[in-house]
């Protein structure tokens, strides 16, 4: 049971990993980053800033603002 309990820390460490790793390139917007971790855009944001990782407010391309768009409405 620890074991398992310790695994899927591991995986969730990892998946939060890449997270971070991809908003850090610039692949996926804040609020991708944070529906992919499941926690709120401010603890997302939060967390990337205890990671060191530069905030880039605001969609920097169409893609990212339609993943914004996206986002935002699956949260009606």
């Amino acid at each position: 049971m620890a074991s398992d309990r310790r695994r899927a820390q591991a995986e969730d460490a990892s998946e939060l990993a890449e997270t971070i790793g991809l908003y850090a390139l610039g692949e996926i917007s804040l609020g991708r980053a944070a529906e992919r971790a499941n926690v709120s855009r401010w603890e997302m944001q939060e967390i990337l800033e205890d990671a060191g990782v530069e905030l880039r407010l605001g969609p920097q391309s169409d893609e990212e603002l339609e993943d914004e768009v996206d986002v935002a409405l699956d949260l009606e």
